[in-house]
Order: C-alpha cells, then structure tokens, then sequence
C-alpha cells in the first residue's frame, strides 16, 4: 500500500507465483493494526474486483474505488432486476490509482530489489524495508514548504 506521496505504508512478500487478490486481506489488517482510523480510500485495479474483495470492504468498511470487470458486468446483467446494482465507481478518483504504481517504481529504482539477489526471502524482505523506509522519509523531507 501506498499513500497520495507514492510512498510505501504497508508490504507484504509473497511467492513470485502468488496473485494480489488473495493477499488483500491480509495486507488491510497489517495495516489497519497500525493505523486504525480507516481514514483513507482503497484505490485498486480490477484484479480486485473479486466479490469476496468487495464483501471484505464492506465488512472493514473501507471506501474503496475499484472498476467492475467486463465478465462481472454482463453476468450481473444477464440476471436483470435479480443482477443488483452496479457497485459505484468515481472515475476521477480512479485517477489517483496511479501513485500505486509510482510507488512500485520508486521501489524498484533499488537494483537489488528490481533484480532480486537475495537468496533468501527474509534477505529479500530486509532489503525492501529498508528502502521502503528510507523512500518514506525521504518523501516526508522533501514534501515540507
């Protein structure tokens, strides 16, 4: 996760094979013990589109702006007034998903972490706190008037 400065909050590592989707639960409650106020908007693409992601949201009530898939659109439709609403999205908020990615490739500015030398996963995880750390503060630093 990532705030507005595309600086890194909260990570996990998982298996190279592993998908985003399942991990989002996880990741919401390592950092939900953290900062629990819940005053934020989870912005995410549509591999998150999943129901179960959704119905997760909701039960943390986490406003969050995610696109509806194409499959989930016509199979919604398909059911006709059974089918429910279409989950709401703000485009303009979707706008902003991109600090998630800037966040990423601020990450992956470390060679070490790009190309991943570590032999060993807990190697690898103290590498990207470290730069996850340093990122942050340097954001911080850089963000004062």
């Amino acid at each position: 996760m990532t705030d507005g400065l595309c600086a890194p909050l909260t990570f996990a590592l998982t298996a190279g094979q592993a998908g985003d989707n399942p991990m989002l639960g996880p990741l919401l409650r390592r950092h939900l013990a953290h900062d629990p106020s819940r005053d934020f908007r989870l912005l995410a693409d549509k591999a998150y589109s999943h129901p179960s992601s959704r119905l997760l949201l909701r039960r943390l009530r986490i406003k969050h702006t995610i696109p509806e898939r194409s499959d989930q659109i016509a199979y919604r439709k398909s059911k006709g007034v059974n089918g429910g609403r279409p989950p709401a999205f703000d485009p303009k908020l979707y706008r902003h998903r991109n600090t998630v990615e800037r966040g990423f490739n601020r990450l992956k500015d470390w060679r070490g972490i790009a190309t991943r030398y570590d032999k060993y996963a807990l190697t690898y995880l103290g590498g990207v706190t470290l730069a996850a750390i340093i990122i942050h503060n340097r954001v911080r630093l850089t963000d004062r008037p």
